[in-house]
């Protein structure tokens, strides 16, 4: 056989997406493929779509026609390749295979056959496989940073999702595999590990008969890196021993990223969340008494069908209640397929919008006041970038997770995905600023000791 095709990738969505998109670059650089970033070298672009809402799925088929357009062999594969199969062959010629959710460990063998002339649809109905620690990976995050997933699918039927129809039900890993793929990456020099999978406080429940999240972080306080981050934390699960497991454990951040969608308990329920109707409130309140450090990022859908000004504006004072350090909100997306997408009372998209807005509005204040808080504090950052225009060094605090949260820009000279000592002198709305702290920076002004 000639010279192996020459491979790009193009990685759309979250990042559970980014993960397989670096499993299939791993799998390919493997079996000896050359896996280029520049598409227009490419003889193959694989494109990792993403289909979890309208937006995401316009954003996917732009960059298919464009790179259709440019007479690229495209391989379709992730959420959209899952949600439409056929439908994406059908429409676009220049596709030649299309790779499911479930699918993704089969690509070495999926270019082969494209490669003898067979278009190929390789997409199993109910995903099961998820990769463990021997699958080649290729790490496309800064140096720094990598995600690891701990499980993957979901067992919930929030009525506005679709991502247990695209990913399938859940299934952990155990906790073995994933504390050896930590020591793996402990061993390549990163600092911060984020867990994800769809509801990290469920992990294990498939697998051991029970959540075992907090056993996860115990094992993983063993493994030699800074920090340890969590992602999307179900408040329910946020149990006792799930909270002094974070408690005890010194490399596991305080940061908990609870994907509330709403305050409302009548919203909660047309959600079909009714488990978290009554107890948001007390939740976190018992969240804050028990780790009073924690730095705490919610998410929000405004605009669900039937949602009232009355049911807006108990969000409103939710939000304004219990000062969150960052909030994202989203106005909400009919999905077909989903229970939401038929129901009645459909808002128009400019009270959506205006209802965001105002959230967001009620939200800055808040943020901008956390920040605010950082000022004369010396914190550890993780360096990621250099600015290419003014040479400052760009990283994150703990208080920041990546994409989602803000930046702390830092006057000085420091290591690319080293952690360092920064003594923030000012604050934004989004995002701190500061220098690479000197020895007399960390020594503690008498005045200030805290009792």
């Amino acid at each position: 056989m000639g010279n192996k095709p020459t491979i790009a990738v193009s990685h759309l969505g979250c990042e559970k997406n980014r993960i397989d998109t670096e499993h299939m670059l791993g799998l390919l650089v493997q079996a000896g493929y050359q896996v280029d970033s520049n598409e227009e070298l490419a003889d193959y672009v694989i494109v990792n779509t993403c289909s979890f809402i309208q937006a995401a799925r316009e954003e996917s088929v732009r960059t298919l026609v464009e790179l259709a357009e440019a007479n690229k062999k495209i391989v379709i594969t992730g959420c959209m390749a899952q949600h439409f199969q056929d439908q994406l062959l059908d429409e676009l010629p220049e596709a030649v295979a299309l790779v499911g959710t479930g699918d993704y460990n089969k690509i070495v063998n999926v270019i082969q056959r494209v490669e003898t002339g067979e278009r190929v649809s390789e997409v199993t109905a109910e995903p099961t496989y998820i990769a463990d620690e021997t699958t080649p990976r290729y790490r496309t995050t800064s140096e720094g940073v990598a995600y690891l997933r701990v499980a993957e699918g979901c067992d919930y039927r929030c009525a506005f999702c679709i991502i247990p129809h695209l990913r399938g039900a859940q299934r952990s890993r155990s906790i073995e595999s994933i504390v050896a793929e930590a020591e793996k990456l402990a061993a390549e020099g990163v600092q911060e590990i984020i867990l994800i999978s769809q509801i990290t406080t469920n992990y294990g429940l498939d697998l051991y008969g029970e959540p075992k999240l907090a056993e996860l972080l115990q094992a993983l306080g063993k493994v030699d890196v800074p920090w340890i981050r969590m992602h999307y934390a179900y408040p329910t699960g946020l149990t006792p021993k799930v909270i002094s497991a974070i408690q005890e454990t010194p490399n596991v951040l305080p940061y908990l990223d609870l994907p509330l969608q709403h305050s409302h308990p009548e919203i909660l329920r047309a959600m079909n969340r009714p488990w978290q109707g009554q107890v948001n409130d007390t939740i976190i309140k018992r969240i804050q008494t028990a780790l009073p450090q924690a730095v705490l990022r919610t998410t929000f859908i405004v605009g669900f069908p039937g949602e009232t000004d009355e049911h807006f504006e108990n969000l409103l004072q939710f939000v304004k209640r219990h000062e969150f350090d960052h909030v994202g909100v989203f106005t909400f997306s009919p999905e077909e397929g989903t229970p939401a997408y038929s129901l009645p009372n459909q808002l128009p998209q400019d009270v959506m919008d205006a209802r965001r807005d105002a959230l967001m509005e009620a939200q800055q204040p808040i943020s901008l006041k956390k920040n605010q808080a950082e000022v004369g504090k010396v914190v550890d950052v993780l360096i990621e970038q250099e600015h290419p225009e003014t040479g400052e060094m760009i990283g994150r605090s703990a208080r920041f997770s990546p994409e989602v949260d803000g930046l702390v820009y830092v006057q000085g000279t420091a290591r690319l995905g080293s952690l360092v000592p920064v003594a923030i002198t000012d604050a934004d709305i989004y995002d701190l600023y500061g220098y690479v702290a000197t020895a007399a920076d960390l020594l503690p002004a008498p005045q200030l000791v805290k009792r």
